[in-house]
């Protein structure tokens, strides 16, 4: 695909003014692809590898700044958002859809306006050993039936690898003005799984591998059929799901309405370091998930972050739970805090046995990692549908103060 001309919405790019168009640059995170990019902006995969040529393979490096063809573009005086579509050659329910718009939202010049791929409706997809037209059709969140017409296809048609596939805009997209339902511009309103091969390492245990890639160690072994009682050992092949999680449009001010168990986890996976900001004051501390399957445990970095958190608190740890958003690597998730550190001992081994933990927790599990942060052990932080340890059901409080800092 690399020296193709980049056509469609980039050709439409040349009616706007040189200087209304921005420049765009990309870090790439774990898990990144050229695909997920190019959905992520709007854009066709190759147009993504067309603008970065130096890169001499289709894999990216955790870190590596790419280029991103300019899709954005700020508004002028006398624009609306008709226009700019007539100029960019895409439709006006694509254009609002990217925006998260309606035909009634009103654009003031200096506004920055994302340009979605016009695309012709369709994203290409090159088939992969064990798929077929039902398994393709999940992936992207379309039906089967729209699927297969726009490939001329039936039930009985045949898919051999390396094969191309057209891949229709999922139904609804763009007609509705919803534009709370998924990520504008992605195939699919919701998550998918792609899959890698690990090889281990002398030293490696399931669960350092499953911290390593951001998954839970249940699902290691569940995607590997194993148990707590396999064996591992140096040069075995692991299958490793990779999770892929649009992003999702939210009102300004407010975070994506991240489901816990299919998205908020894997965006938000153990030993990612992000910052919490209050809603209500907008004040934010830095924190980490150390631990947590039903929702995330996580401590403060340092004892200003705890500081800061105890003031939000009122002065002092509290279950009490606020509406906070989460900003992790560039993203902005809807979630609700309890005040409490609880289940530690900042001065015992995190990990380990002791016979004090905060809170009246009594003796077990130190549940501290980070040290000299003034706070034993961790607080509670809550994501859409995220459930108790203890009880195994949703805290009807903590789901309010999620909807509530999603903008719902």
């Amino acid at each position: 695909m690399r020296g193709k001309k980049i056509t469609s919405t980039l050709t439409a790019f040349a009616l706007l003014s040189s200087s209304a168009m921005a420049d765009v640059s990309y870090t790439v995170q774990k898990g990144d692809s050229y695909w997920n990019i190019a959905k992520r902006f709007n854009t066709s995969m190759e147009s993504v590898m067309d603008a970065n040529p130096e890169s001499s393979s289709s894999y990216l490096i955790t870190g590596q700044i790419i280029k991103i063809p300019s899709n954005t573009y700020t508004a002028q005086k006398g624009d609306t958002y008709y226009l700019i579509a007539k100029k960019c050659g895409v439709s006006l329910s694509s254009l609002l859809s990217a925006n998260g718009k309606t035909s009634s939202s009103v654009l003031y010049p200096g506004q920055t306006v994302t340009i979605p791929d016009s695309g012709n409706g369709y994203t290409t997809y090159t088939v992969q050993k064990g798929d077929t037209y039902w398994i393709i059709s999940q992936k992207y969140g379309v039906s089967l039936s729209d699927l297969l017409s726009a490939n001329n296809a039936t039930n009985n048609t045949l898919l051999n690898i390396g094969d191309k596939v057209k891949i229709p805009s999922s139904s609804g997209t763009g007609s509705s003005g919803n534009t709370n339902s998924g990520s504008s511009g992605s195939p699919s309103s919701g998550p998918y799984v792609t899959y890698d091969t690990y090889t281990v390492q002398n030293g490696d245990t399931f669960w350092n591998i499953a911290i390593k890639h951001g998954i839970p160690y249940s699902e290691l072994l569940q995607v590997n059929s194993l148990s707590q009682s396999s064996k591992i050992y140096a040069g075995m092949k692991l299958t490793i799901p990779v999770h892929h999680v649009p992003v999702k449009y939210a009102p300004q001010g407010y975070g994506e309405l991240l489901e816990w168990f299919s998205e908020a986890q894997y965006v938000v996976p153990i030993n990612t370091d992000f910052k919490v900001v209050d809603l209500a004051t907008g004040k934010s501390f830095n924190a980490r998930r150390t631990v947590g399957s039903g929702h995330a445990d996580c401590e403060t970095l340092t004892a200003k972050d705890t500081a800061i958190m105890k003031e939000i608190w009122g002065g002092n740890f509290s279950w009490n739970k606020r509406s906070v958003l989460i900003v992790v690597n560039g993203r902005t998730i809807a979630a609700s805090a309890a005040g409490m550190m609880h289940a530690g001992n900042d001065g015992a081994p995190g990990g380990e046995w002791t016979s004090w933990r905060s809170d009246n927790y009594g003796e077990g599990i130190n549940y501290d990692y980070i040290k000299g942060n003034n706070a034993h052990g961790h607080f509670d932080l809550h994501f859409y549908k995220s459930i108790g340890h203890s009880s195994g059901v949703e805290s009807s409080a903590h789901q309010a103060n999620v909807l509530k800092s999603a903008g719902r």
